[in-house]
């Protein structure tokens, strides 16, 4: 039966224990009541009290699971997370900029950008190359929040480099969503459709490495939840900075001192 099939796929996907969080459900009880949505505009002001956040957030999923327009999304949200911009020979869609969306150059450069070992990351993906320069690698205790959105291969490529980073999965609610998105695209024709189908299907089965889910069922909930999970991950006890704490208790010592 369909759904047997289906079931076998999904609990052969290990969700939970594979990363260093349980991977979220992103699912609601209820659409009423005080739901993420409802808060958006205080998680947005949130930022870190300590300055600047040292945290490196990987975005990823499957084509068509909503993943550019999600990120895109925070960065209209939170004003203290700021995007790695990728560069790759693929020609821009309508309504993208170079050096904004992209770093569109031709195949030539890149594979030199290769060879020079100037990226973090980089793959091929659907015939084209996309990779992420060594330039925005994180460096010192506070370097400020980054978000890559890469693919698969590149969120494993950075997870290898970057151990500490915070790799979120963005998938559709159902399979059959994700391929009416992609068709929706209108640049896609019958074979390179199949082509991301089947890589899709081989990307899920990465789920199990990664630290968060988020189910873009509709585009602000999924939005609130992604940047829900910014902002808690900036809480972690492991991204407060050690002399921000050693101030804070020199000042609480001098003020125990002064009898106050």
């Amino acid at each position: 039966m369909p759904v047997s099939r289906s079931y076998r796929f999904w609990s052969s996907v290990p969700f939970v224990g594979s990363g260093r969080h349980p991977v979220s459900t992103s699912w609601r009880d209820s659409r009423g009541g005080d739901g993420v949505g409802q808060g958006k505009d205080a998680v947005a002001s949130v930022g870190c009290p300590w300055g600047p956040c040292s945290r490196v957030f990987v975005v990823s999923g499957p084509s068509g699971a909503g993943k550019t327009s999600l990120c895109s999304e925070v960065l209209r949200r939170l004003s203290w997370i700021r995007i790695s911009v990728s560069h790759t020979t693929r020609p821009p869609r309508p309504g993208e900029q170079d050096g904004k969306d992209y770093h569109f150059v031709d195949r030539r450069a890149f594979e030199r950008m290769i060879e020079q070992g100037l990226f973090l990351e980089w793959a091929e993906v659907h015939g084209y190359l996309y990779g992420s320069s060594v330039k925005n690698i994180p460096e010192g205790p506070n370097h400020g929040a980054i978000l890559f959105e890469v693919d698969c291969k590149g969120a494993m490529q950075i997870r290898a480099r970057i151990p500490e980073a915070v790799l979120i999965f963005v998938l559709t609610p159902n399979p059959r969503d994700l391929i009416e998105r992609i068709r929706k695209r209108g640049d896609v024709s019958k074979g390179d459709l199949e082509v991301r189908l089947r890589t899709a299907r081989q990307e899920i089965q990465s789920l199990g490495s990664f630290d968060y889910l988020v189910i873009n069922d509709t585009f602000e909930d999924a939005a609130d939840r992604l940047c829900a999970i910014l902002v808690s991950e900036t809480c972690r006890k492991d991204a407060v900075p050690s002399d921000w704490l050693a101030r804070w208790a020199s000042e609480f010592d001098s003020l125990l001192t002064e009898g106050a």
